[in-house]
């Protein structure tokens, strides 16, 4: 049977998402051909804001890869832009005579900046902001020029403006509207948005308009002169004004052009059925669409019925607005400006830099407008969709879900506690029960393996905390569950004592050879057994095996506690619970410098920073200065202390140093799971080392030392193990006994589940009554932790992806 003939006509989201579906639908149906002006592969053109900033390459916003079009049977033409189709004869001819026959045709020629007519605008040195051959010329401007102006106080506008100020430059935004973003915001978060951005560097002309710009002998542009007279001096000007449907093509052909090609709700054109239009090009209902997620909805219906399925139907989309910009959260939905017959709740806290706006019309939730605090976003527009009447929770509903009890996660993880059907992903329409089921049937463990098999956090990136949330208790399992006599997972019939005899038997060193040499049934291992087997490999074989942090939980790639609304914690490591004023004073300025909303004094006397974004914790690292020892990771988190004998009339022992003697003894000490210690310098015991992991107690003749405690969800009283007369005692029996539980706990099994597997007289025979193997397991975690990097300052040592810390922006 000959395949019918497929041709796109553009090479950007729209149109290739339509192809993913199709061939998802029916693989054999078509030979398809693609043509894209551009000379690159699809390409994820709302993440150039951060490759313009520094902080992504271009190859890493490649969404489909050169491979994946010839893996597909997909014949690419990239760099040859269409000029020409001949619906009678039902060929397509690019500008260089390239021709290809269509049985249907898809035209995704998605959009084109507007630049304002001026004089001046064909000047060197005028740029749009579009695509990557934009973002390279002012990559290449901000390398030689110091002065930019940016024309547009929208989302592009200041993206690039915030690009070109990473890049050095000066940079000023000029936009004629009254505030930022008047079509996402209202006026009072607009204001907000300015003065942040303000205090970040960059500089504004509100209200100014453009008359024309003027160039220099060389000529290239040198200032731009507004119509009040005044004028400002610059080496760059980037017009970032808005986008117009690319319909040259279209009319050239004579399809019917009205605010763009238009379509039906097959997403057909209504001149030529055979001929279909998605994306910013299309105008659907006489709306042309310039989010993510009415294009990406446009697609699944053009592909349904390209695979002749004939089932699927466009009817429009309620859009809502999530986004970052530079940094700063911001959601929008719906009639957020209020109007005739509306009322509005409105909670404003500049200094907190949280404001919020809801429109309510009939007792039903209009609009809402939202800055500095989005978490609540996607629960009010799913109020606002549904069309719910809000009038019995009316006096909550500011306040967000988490405060109204018949929907709220009442105190639970706000990712564990959504129902499947919820929407997790905007932008492609992924809920949370698709991305469970992806997780676990398939054995994800990464971000980038979630958007791969399900799209979900790979468009805009504002549900990035969400779906790292999802990943954090789905593939995570019951962190405090002890790991039972039966296979380690079903990838295996094996059990974790098996797989780390076989580590240590057959010197394995790599994730790779274990699988290999065991005959794992997957090849890539699940979410279970990979972070199991990469702690058994660096733990069994230190210095030889290499740790895989992409096989570790999100916590510890990142290096920071990931919170309910996707923002981290950073909790900085302070010996012994001990600190000093610079200390403090650093840590007070980086809470004034990154906005970060709460600081609190934790249960184990550290202080915990919390809610950094993610794209500030590398830069909050670098400004407080501090280690961070693994305090996220399974490994030692802090070592709690009473103030001791220095200081307390009833203190035998110095507690506090010995305390910050064993935590830079063992500050970089993995193990099966955290690790709990405390320092009491007297029997009375205000350190509650009768619940820890270890817990040391002073005494008149010295020290009492006990293990396997537990404070957590059932509490588990210490066992009494010996007596101790030096500190250097305490640190190698300390240390014997970490070193015993590294190399013989089973994957995520605390302390007090490993004594009662082994039994407390096996410890006992193990430390205390053999001298020579209780000094040999001390050396060993001393020879393990030497030059263990800190991932705070070591980055590349510690193999640290800070690519994970970009920004990811909407368009």
């Amino acid at each position: 049977m000959t395949k019918m003939k497929l041709v796109l006509v553009g090479n950007g989201m729209a149109g290739i998402r339509t192809i993913e579906e199709l061939l998802k639908l029916d693989p054999e149906l078509y030979d398809i051909t693609v043509f894209g002006a551009e000379p690159h592969p699809n390409y994820n053109r709302i993440l150039l804001s951060p490759v313009l900033a520094g902080e992504q390459t271009m190859d890493e916003i490649v969404l489909n890869s050169w491979d994946w079009y010839r893996d597909n049977g997909i014949t690419l033409h990239a760099g040859r832009k269409v000029s020409q189709v001949d619906r009678v004869r039902r060929i397509v001819r690019a500008e260089d005579g390239t021709e290809a026959p269509y049985d249907r045709l898809l035209l995704c020629t998605g959009s084109n900046p507007f630049m304002l007519p001026v004089p001046g605008k064909d000047l060197q040195g005028v740029l749009a902001y579009r695509d990557i051959a934009d973002t390279e010329a002012m990559i290449a401007a901000a390398s030689s020029h110091r002065k930019a102006v940016v024309i547009g106080g929208g989302l592009l506008g200041l993206e690039a403006a915030n690009g070109l100020m990473r890049r050095g430059m000066e940079v000023t935004v000029v936009h004629v509207a009254p505030w930022l973003m008047e079509r996402q915001l209202d006026d009072v978060a607009g204001r907000l948005l300015q003065q942040s951005l303000e205090e970040r560097g960059l500089r504004f002309r509100i209200g100014a308009q453009t008359q024309e710009l003027l160039g220099g002998a060389d000529g290239r542009v040198r200032a731009i002169r507004f119509k009040d007279g005044t004028e400002q001096d610059t080496d760059l000007v980037v017009m970032a004004v808005g986008i117009r449907p690319n319909t040259a093509l279209a009319e050239s052909m004579r399809l019917q052009v009205e605010r763009g090609i238009v379509v039906n709700d097959t997403m057909q054109t209504v001149t030529d059925p055979r001929i279909y239009s998605v994306g910013e090009c299309a105008a659907h209902r006489g709306i042309a669409y310039g989010l993510v997620a009415p294009l990406f909805e446009q697609a699944k219906v053009a592909a349904n019925h390209l695979a002749q399925m004939g089932i699927g139907r466009y009817q429009g989309s309620l859009t809502s607005t999530k986004l970052k910009v530079t940094g700063i959260d911001l959601f929008s939905a719906g009639q957020f400006m209020g109007g005739e017959g509306t009322e509005e709740i409105v909670m404003s806290d500049p200094f907190g830099g949280v404001y919020k706006r809801l429109v309510i019309k009939d007792d039903k939730l209009v609009g809402a407008c939202l800055y500095g605090d989005t978490v609540d976003g996607s629960w009010y527009f799913k109020l606002l969709r549904d069309g719910r009447s809000v009038a019995d929770i009316r006096d909550k509903l500011m306040f967000g879900e988490s405060n109204i009890g018949d929907v709220g996660h009442e105190g639970h993880n706000k990712a564990a506690a959504m129902p499947d059907d919820a929407e997790v992903c905007g932008c492609n329409g992924v809920r949370k029960g698709t991305i469970c089921k992806a997780i676990k049937d398939k054995g994800l463990f990464t971000l980038e393996e979630v958007r791969k098999h399900t799209k979900a956090s790979s468009s805009c990136g504002s549900c990035t905390g969400l779906v790292e949330q999802l990943l954090m208790f789905t593939a995570g399992g019951d962190y405090s569950a002890t790991p039972k006599l039966k296979a380690m997972c079903g990838c295996t019939d094996l059990g974790h004592q098996a797989v780390r005899d076989a580590i240590n038997q057959h010197k394995l060193l790599t994730i790779a050879d274990v699988y290999a040499r065991l005959n794992w049934s997957t090849p890539n291992g699940c979410a279970s057994c990979r972070p199991a087997i990469n702690y058994y490999l660096i733990s069994s074989w230190p210095k030889e095996a290499k740790d895989d942090p992409q096989s570790r939980f999100i916590n510890e790639r990142s290096h920071a506690n990931i919170q309910k609304d996707g923002t981290y914690s950073v909790i900085p490591r302070m010996w012994g619970g001990e600190t000093t004023a610079s200390e403090l004073r650093r840590i007070a300025d980086a809470v004034d410098k990154y906005q970060i909303p709460t600081v609190k004094v934790t249960g184990g006397q550290r202080i915990d920073l919390l809610g950094v974004k993610k794209e500030d914790l590398a830069n909050v690292w670098k400004d407080i200065g501090m280690p961070s020892g693994h305090a996220y990771a399974k490994a030692l988190r802090t070592v709690k202390t009473c103030v001791g004998s220095e200081w307390c009339r009833m203190g035998t022992q110095d507690s506090t140093q010995m305390g910050k003697d064993l935590e830079r003894a063992m500050w970089r000490m993995y193990a099966p799971h955290k690790v709990k210690f405390a320092v009491s310098g007297c029997p009375r015991n205000c350190a509650e080392a009768g619940i820890k992991d270890v817990g040391i107690i002073g005494v008149d003749s010295g020290w009492e030392m006990y293990i396997a405690g537990n404070g957590g969800i059932k509490t588990e009283v210490a066992h009494f193990f010996t007596k101790l007369r030096t500190a250097a005692e305490v640190l190698e029996y300390t240390g014997a006994f970490c070193q015993l539980y590294r190399e013989e706990g089973w994957y995520l099994e605390r302390t007090v589940h490993f004594v009662a597997r082994v039994g407390l007289d096996y410890v006992k025979k193990r430390i205390l009554e053999d001298a020579a193997g209780r000094q040999a397991l001390w050396e060993k975690l001393q020879f393990s932790l030497d030059g263990e990097p800190d991932p705070w300052f070591e980055h590349d040592k510690a193999a640290l992806d800070q690519r994970q810390f970009a920004r990811l922006e909407a368009a």
